[in-house]
């Protein structure tokens, strides 16, 4: 089914809740896990799922994203019309930007209809997990689904969260409730919700109907909110569990909205577990990137004499741990740490430098950040928050190219 599928990757997001890390980016292209950007994930699954036509829907901040895309992800034969494209919105349909996931398909409409496919794989660009797409194309295929959405158990506490469904004993979708007060429990099991991943699955002729439907209505044009919870009485819409035995990918039945900057730095930690909810070493599901030439990752001991200690740290190439201490943290691409530093439980992008004898803990350190020797950050939250943004938890986050302020001493 893949050769009759067109993929609809949605990237255009404004992440204000990821702020800082989204000041000068979309969040599909926010850096993960040491040497990744989050759109990875989807386009990996793409990939090794044979889908080879996939739209990406950008807006907001995406030149990021866009070089990414180009440096990355250039790998499509267009003589096997097979092809990555970018999609700005095009004001074909309004002088509007995007106004909600159903209207930003409704917008290039018209790219979907001139594609020749049956089907259309929506995804959002901004969720952490490996699926098997095929497999759930082949659900839908098999089911006799007009629409099939991907579904996961989530807790009932964090259910508000998410789109929430209810199913019959076939799996066909009977309600559906987009970020409910008080979310519906799995029959059978009281302290569990099916929540939504936002990935679907349309028949394409249907999806065609249903975005002018509802393009003539006044609603905030948006799958969750507007259209899945409006067809379900009149077409066969079918969840499908993510997951399950089906498909190549190991099943781990990690998915994650990394949505805040709590959720974002807990879903990197989850990468440093002794064994790790999502297993990115599978060696015929990679994850594809893109990363510059550097040199290998190396440690080499201080001025002193002193060797680096590194504690179960994911470090990416050309960091360079002269004399410092790393203990549970990660560093992207061309990070240098000074003797006597010492970084705990952090992530620190492209570029980075920590001077000798600072101290970081719980921190998320921006690209091209200089850290002074002597510097403590994780340890005053009052002080921090003077500087930097702290999220909820506590996580200190230093913006990119930030300005330490001279002390005394130095000047």
């Amino acid at each position: 089914m893949h050769e009759k599928t067109i993929s609809i990757i949605l990237a255009g997001g404004i992440g204000s809740r990821l702020h800082p890390l989204t000041t000068d980016r979309a969040k599909p292209a926010v850096p993960f896990g040491g040497r990744y950007r989050i759109i990875d994930f989807a386009l990996s699954n793409c990939l090794h799922s044979g889908l080879r036509r996939i739209l990406v829907l950008t807006q907001y901040k995406s030149d990021s994203l866009q070089k990414h895309l180009r440096d990355g992800w250039s790998i499509y034969n267009a003589e096997l019309e097979e092809y990555i494209t970018l999609v700005p919105p095009q004001m074909r349909t309004g002088e509007s930007w995007y106004t909600g996931t159903a209207d930003a398909i409704y917008q290039n409409l018209y790219l979907l209809q001139r594609s020749g496919a049956a089907y259309a794989l929506i995804l959002s660009g901004d969720h952490i997990y490996r699926m098997d797409y095929g497999a759930m194309l082949q659900h839908h295929y098999e089911s006799g689904a007009e629409v099939t959405v991907a579904c996961l158990t989530v807790g009932l506490d964090q259910a508000s969260s998410f789109g929430v469904m209810t199913v019959d004993e076939d799996d066909r979708i009977v309600s559906f409730h987009e970020k409910p007060e008080n979310p519906r429990s799995i029959l059978g099991d009281a302290d569990g919700a099916l929540a939504s991943m936002g990935v679907y699955v349309f028949s394409m002729s249907l999806l065609d109907d249903l975005l002018q439907e509802d393009h003539a209505t006044d609603s905030t044009h948006d799958f969750g909110r507007d259209i899945l919870p409006s067809i379900l009485s009149r077409h066969r819409v079918v969840a499908y569990r993510f997951g399950g035995p089906s498909g190549r990918v190991t099943a781990d039945r990690y998915w994650r909205d990394v949505g805040t900057i709590d959720a974002y730095y807990d879903a990197n930690m989850d990468l440093l577990r002794p064994v790790p909810a999502m297993d990115l070493y599978q060696r015929d599901w990679p994850i594809r990137t893109y990363e510059g030439q550097h040199p290998p990752a190396r440690s080499v001991p201080g001025r002193s004499g002193r060797e680096a200690e590194i504690v179960n740290c994911m470090l990416a190439s050309g960091t360079l741990i002269v004399g410092g201490t790393l203990r549970h943290t990660i560093l992207f691409p061309n990070v240098r740490i000074e003797e006597g530093a010492v970084v705990e439980n952090s992530l620190l992008f492209q570029g980075v430098t920590v001077g000798e004898r600072a101290q970081l803990q719980r921190c998320i350190v921006e690209k091209h950040v200089a850290i002074p020797a002597g510097e403590r950050i994780g340890f005053d939250r009052t002080r921090d928050a003077e500087r930097f943004t702290v999220s909820d938890l506590g996580v200190v986050v230093i913006p990119k190219g930030y300005q330490f302020a001279l002390r005394a001493a130095d000047r």
